[in-house]
């Protein structure tokens, strides 16, 4: 028996994102968003509302950052989710946290969040809220890799957003191996 909840957007799991912009006065500013996914080999596509201050410091310096939030930074990445720069120019400050500028794009990298896709926007239609940029590089600090030089995300351990409970969640264990595992019912 399944239970009918109507047209949600209930999936899982949901990045949080922390979209990372400069503003007219080279002021980092960043926003947590949980409504976006890779669209293409290089692109990523992302729901933004016209209002948020990130949103329009993107259109203007076309480019941005995207960090992935992690389990050690929740409560900072919460609380850029919570607050607009549009009341609080300040809010990166605030939360502790602290940028660097990408050598690729115009956009800041938050230091203390380990990965980060760097971006150049490729279109934003203000009717469906869709933003979509090039990845220009993907980066991750060291001290998220493994032996091989790879992401590990026991390492890195990225949250997911849960829309249904309102919560944040640690993503876990490996359960597979992609493009190998399924090869057993050929």
């Amino acid at each position: 028996m399944r239970k009918s909840f109507g047209a949600k957007p209930y999936t899982y799991p949901q990045p949080v994102l922390i979209i990372a912009s400069y503003d007219e006065n080279g002021v980092p500013d960043a926003m947590n968003a949980a409504w976006g996914g890779i669209s293409d080999d290089t692109q990523i596509s992302m729901c933004l509302s016209a209002g948020h201050k990130t949103v329009k410091n993107i259109l203007k310096r076309k480019a941005f950052t995207i960090s992935m939030a992690d389990a050690a930074h929740a409560v900072e990445c919460d609380y850029v989710g919570i607050v607009s720069a549009n009341d609080v120019p300040d809010k990166l400050q605030k939360a502790g946290l602290h940028t660097t500028k990408s050598e690729l794009v115009d956009a800041p990298i938050i230091d203390e969040l380990p990965m980060c896709l760097e971006c150049k926007l490729i279109s934003y239609d203000e009717e469906s809220c869709r933003m979509v940029g090039e990845i220009v590089n993907v980066s991750a600090d060291e001290k998220v890799l493994d032996e091989n030089g790879k992401i590990d995300p026991a390492k890195l351990q990225p949250i997911t957003f849960d829309p249904v409970n309102n919560a944040y969640l640690k993503l876990g264990e490996k359960v597979g191996n992609a493009f190998k595992d399924g090869l057993k019912l050929k």
